[in-house]
Order: C-alpha cells, then structure tokens, then sequence
C-alpha cells in the first residue's frame, strides 16, 4: 500500500484554529468582554417559510408507501432542475435540462470536477483565493501558478498572455475580497481561456447578491463561455442552506464529453440530493421563494451597508459591501493582518478574518462579512470608529 504523498505538501490550515484560540484564550482572560463575530462567511438568518413548508411536505410523502422515494437521479430530480433552468432565463440565459446538475453544495463540486482533468494541467488560481481551488489541486499533484489580485487592480485580475494555464479558477463576487467582474472583464477571461484552449472553473456561489443591472451573475452571460466555462451555484448564501446542503453545477454540452463524462463521474461516486432537501429547494425558484430569499438577502446588505459607510467615514480603503457580503478592507497605518487582528480583539472585542489567511497578496487586509445580527453589526462599527 502506497498513500497519495501529494497531501503531504498541503499546508498546514491554521488560519481558523488560530482565530479560535485566540478568541477562546481572550475570553477566558477577559470573560467580561463582549465579542462580536465577523469572519465567519456563514448564515445566521433561518430558512424562508416556503422552502420550511416544502421540506415538511416532503418528509410527510417520505412517510407514506405511496408517496415514498429510494434512489433518485444522481444529477437530480426535474422538478429542481426545470426551476434552476427558468431561474436562468431571468437573466437572459438559456440552458438545457440535461446541462444542469444537482449537487449537496459548490464546495463538493469545486474539488470534486478535478476527476474530469488530467492531473498535468496547469492550475491557474487568484491569490488572495478560496483555499478549496488551491488544495484540491496540490491533492492531485497539479503545477499551480498564481495571478496577483492586489489594491491596484481592485483584487480583479485580468489574464496575461504570457501565461499558459489549461484550468482558470474564478469566483465572482469574490471570496474573499467581494470584488465582482464586469461583463468586459469576464469577457476578457473567456476570449483568452478559448484562445487556450482550457476551462474556466467559474464559482458563483455568491450571485445572488449581486444588484447592480449591468453586472453579470452569470458567466454565461458572456459570449463564447459555453465552450470554455463550467459554473458552480450554491444556494447556501442564497437561501441559507449552509446546514442543509444543496448546490448545482452546469456544465455546456459545448464542452465536447465533458457533460456525459461529468454524469458518469456522478452516478458512480454520488448518490444524488435527499428528495426532501431537492423538494426544498425547489421552493427557492419560485416567484414566492425568491421574494422571501431576497429579504433575508437585503438584511445582510443592511449590514454591510453599515460597515461601508463606517470605512468611507473612516477614510479606510476597502473593496466589496455592495454586490458582495464581503467587505476586504486595508488595514489602517499599514498594520499587518494578524496585528490588526490582535488589535480588534483586545481594544473592540471584534473578530474578523485576518486576510494573510488567504494568500501572500492578502498581507495587509482584512475581511468582515454582513452575515453578523444587524445590531452587532452597528455596535461593532460603533467600538470601530471609538477605537479608530
């Protein structure tokens, strides 16, 4: 027996067990101390009363023989799948039923894709980036080169030719920094990947948060992206599935086998979505669902309406808070992430997402998400303007 030594060269994950440390030992130092949470990129709000009612109708059918399901499709039930194609055409997007594919998230389906790939492929990645795009790779073995996304391109970098890369790894509103493509720069992007020849990995787990008309929330909105482009939507931030699990990936029949390959790779590793979540999460689509989504959607904009507004007072350069849930600011006086860090916890009992955690180009940022309670929020950036 011999064990993939590739994971071996993984680098160690410290970021977040070191944030709870920290936070654990300050709370046992100063167990008086208030600390408002705003790192973690997870929901607070509950699941929409639609969505709640469709999960208990489907436990109800799951109960009684007639009605009851075994084994669903691998790539998903129709009646899911036919709401996530006309959620598409909203905004102009045509796509076939067979293109679509229900998955329990997009984190699943970001590492889980590399099987279509040879594991010779150049990997193209952003830095700062999602660390799932960079160690699902080195798991593999795959040469990585990274794009230095820094203040002065607003964390949006564009392609160079001088670089060769067969798969491109892009997340649109950005995590971590809540930066958002334009159609020109996305455009840019699936010119220089088709001149290529290689796939673009496009991450839109956030694309529902994005409120400007002109902006796309689609990569397939751009054209010539169904010849080079896979996309990945979840509706974890959507619609607060992040303890329920359900995402889906579209991959173009224009992409030569990798559709059939891709339904392949599923019916033999997946064994499909639980009916009652698919049943749920169909309700997301519906005119009702998305009303109901769009409010959660609108209190975390509340909140990092707040936070922007308390950073341009401030004076402090940030990108993200509109179109994004992300806010990645400059750390003030030319602080390093980990010191900023520090220096929040200890004087405003914050905690925030030190930005080094990300990638060489993160030193020096910071991120806060808007996933917080509204009055946290407030009371954060009140203790951050007291302290600043």
């Amino acid at each position: 027996m011999r064990i993939n030594t590739n994971y071996q060269n993984l680098e160690q994950s410290y970021l977040f067990a070191n944030i709870n440390r920290k936070v654990a030992e300050f709370t046992a130092a100063n167990p008086d101390k208030s600390i408002i949470r705003m790192g973690i990129g997870d929901v607070t709000l509950p699941l929409v009363p639609v969505v709640v009612e469709a999960l208990h109708k489907g436990v109800d059918e799951m109960s009684k023989k007639e009605t009851f399901h075994g084994y669903g499709p691998e790539q998903g039930y129709d009646f899911l799948r036919q709401r996530v194609k006309e959620y598409y055409e909203k905004i102009g997007v045509q796509i076939d039923l067979n293109e679509i594919f229900i998955s329990d998230g997009a984190k699943s389906d970001v590492g889980n894709i590399l099987d279509l790939f040879d594991k010779d492929n150049t990997v193209l990645v952003p830095d700062p980036v999602y660390p799932v795009y960079v160690d699902t790779n080195t798991m593999d073995g795959r040469k990585i080169v990274f794009m230095e996304a820094n203040e002065a391109n607003g964390f949006l970098p564009l392609p160079d030719e001088g670089v060769q890369a067969d798969i491109i790894y892009l997340c649109s509103p950005n995590n971590p920094t809540g930066a958002v493509y334009n159609r020109e720069q996305l455009k840019a992007w699936v010119d220089y990947a088709n001149k290529q020849q290689a796939i673009i990995l496009f991450d839109s787990a956030y694309e529902s948060f994005v409120a400007t008309e002109d902006l796309p929330r689609s990569i397939f909105e751009i054209e010539g992206a169904r010849t080079c482009a896979i996309e990945f939507c979840s509706l974890s931030k959507t619609a607060g599935f992040t303890g329920t699990r359900c995402g889906y990936t579209v991959v173009p029949k224009d992409l030569g086998p990798l559709n059939t390959m891709w339904l392949r790779r599923q019916t033999t590793k997946f064994n499909g979505v639980s009916y009652i979540v698919q049943r749920g999460a169909a309700e997301v689509f519906t005119d009702e669902g998305i009303r109901q989504t769009r409010e959660n959607l609108a209190y975390y904009m509340r909140n990092a309406k707040v936070i922007a507004d308390t950073l341009d007072e401030l004076g402090i350069w940030y990108t993200g808070g509109q179109n994004s849930p992300y806010i990645w600011l400059k750390c003030p006086n030319g602080m390093k992430s980990w010191d900023f860090f520090d220096f929040l916890l200890e004087k405003a009992g914050i905690v925030g997402t030190p930005g080094a955690g990300f990638g060489t180009q993160g030193e020096g940022y910071f991120r806060l998400t808007a996933f917080g309670n509204y009055e946290n929020t407030v009371e954060a950036m009140r203790r951050l303007k007291e302290l600043l």
